[in-house]
């Protein structure tokens, strides 16, 4: 997953870019650049690290200009590197160019390929960088033209802001996969990832950009275009049950209360006697707070996370995943001590996690630790951006609910089913993509491609 964030025509673009980065801080660690224009010379500062560590007033300072793009990101395995970090910016025969992109291209090795053949030299392992090069080789006058045209050669997911010296161009793939949004402050238009971005600048959130929507910012204002095929909208469940901000409002939902209607649907169906029901913050806070609310077990801050420590989730390192645990969360001792404990988590990926979660309750004297979890297993990986492993590293994949639960030490393991997942969603279309739960992945792969073969792709993905 990655965040990305773009502003046109404001006087302190770069400034508030460096904000609207803040605020899309969890949707990748890894690194973090902005670039901005001033019109006619367009300039671009990105480093690994966070972007407080990155941006100072110096750096902002060397970034002048009315228009900026900016980006946040963390890699799947192999592609931790300066040059894989974003924005990518490039000067070619239609001036400077620089984008940022959220998403995961299924296609990118295969049109790689072919440009490589016809003589292209790539200087990243970024899928971004794919599209870069089509806009370079399109025969289109302008450069949303060429941007179209370069999008309807590639297959998956992606939202994207892209800048020139003149315009801010932003677009989503037609299956809604990842979430993009448009606000206004003042006269200046801003798109972002998630509306959290928003709050802090300031700026009033106007809608989401819809699926397949290419939006053109300049000069001459707003224009809407819709150049794809329309299709079923596909928005990532995930975004939802574990990365999004909860104060973000996203698929036409706000994703605080998305969480609690799950965890009031655990509840329903998977109440047990309790004393207690204490999170694992922070994307399981929601989810608890609805479970405790449905079943009248008090809610309990029974594990205390420093803030300070990057998510496990994300963190590419194998050995930094497993170290975390205990550098991020730890239990409260009195709180917990002699009592019947349910928590609640989004998600089980290894199960390492919860496995010294629940050791360290146990050593903290809780009498019975109940798990539950508020979505369903995660048996398949995702190939649209978001940072699953291959599927032998899915616990769910391979091992029963039974098993999982004598892993994990715990006195009972329930999750919820996709079909109570999606009545938690309320009435109305189904419109996400849940194939990280049930295998069916809504778009087709080239060639008839097995998905374990789709692991290739992973090192330039986000």
């Amino acid at each position: 997953m990655c965040g990305i964030f773009g502003i046109f025509d404001h006087k302190d673009a770069a400034n508030l870019t460096y904000l609207g980065l803040h605020a899309l801080q969890h949707r990748g660690q890894e690194s973090a650049g902005i670039s901005c224009t001033d019109g006619e010379t367009m300039r671009t500062h990105r480093e690994m690290g966070l972007v407080s560590d990155i941006f100072n007033a110096q750096v902002l300072s060397g970034l002048p200009g009315r228009s900026a793009i900016g980006h946040v990101r963390y890699s799947t395995s192999g592609s931790s590197n300066i040059d894989n970090a974003q924005p990518l910016m490039v000067e070619y025969a239609r001036g400077h160019l620089a984008m940022a992109h959220n998403g995961n291209l299924t296609n990118a090795m295969i049109v790689k390929n072919e440009l490589q053949n016809y003589g292209s030299i790539f200087q990243s392992s970024s899928d971004t960088e794919v599209i870069i090069h089509l806009i370079a080789l399109s025969h289109e006058g302008s450069t949303v033209e060429r941007l179209i045209s370069s999008m309807k050669r590639v297959e998956g997911s992606y939202s994207i802001a892209t800048l020139t010296n003149s315009e801010l161009i932003a677009l989503r793939d037609p299956l809604g996969f990842r979430p993009l949004s448009l606000g206004k402050l003042k006269n200046s238009y801003v798109v972002s990832s998630e509306t959290c971005a928003f709050d802090l600048i300031g700026a009033k959130y106007i809608r989401e950009i819809d699926p397949g929507e290419v939006l053109l910012i300049n000069n001459d204002g707003l224009t809407s275009i819709k150049p794809f095929k329309e299709a079923p909208l596909r928005h990532c469940i995930f975004e939802f049950i574990y990365f999004a901000r909860p104060d973000s409002y996203m698929f036409g939902k706000t994703v605080y209360s998305v969480r609690k209607a799950l965890g009031r649907q655990l509840a329903r169906e998977t109440a047990v006697k309790a004393d207690m029901v204490i999170p694992i913050p922070d994307s399981g806070i929601s989810a608890a707070l609805g479970y405790s609310q449905e079943t009248g077990v008090p809610f309990e801050l029974g594990l205390i996370r420093n803030h300070y420590v990057g998510r496990t989730f994300i963190e590419p390192r194998e050995s930094i995943r497993h170290f975390g645990v205990k550098l991020k969360l730890n239990a409260l001792r009195d709180i917990v001590k002699g009592k019947r404990i349910v928590v609640i988590d989004d998600s089980i990926v290894r199960a390492t996690t919860g496995r010294k979660i629940i050791k360290m309750l146990r050593q903290y004297g809780a009498k019975e630790v109940h798990f539950r979890v508020s979505s369903p297993p995660t048996t398949h990986p995702c190939f649209y951006g978001i940072d699953t492993p291959s599927r032998s590293q899915l616990i769910a994949s391979s091992h029963t609910v039974e098993e999982i639960n004598k892993y994990l030490g715990s006195d009972s393991l329930q999750y919820l089913t996709v079909e109570s997942m999606q009545k938690a969603l309320g009435r109305g279309e189904y419109t996400y993509c849940d194939a990280c739960f049930s295998g069916s992945y809504p778009s087709r792969f080239p060639w008839g491609m097995e998905l374990e073969q789709m692991e290739l792709f992973a090192k330039g993905e986000k």
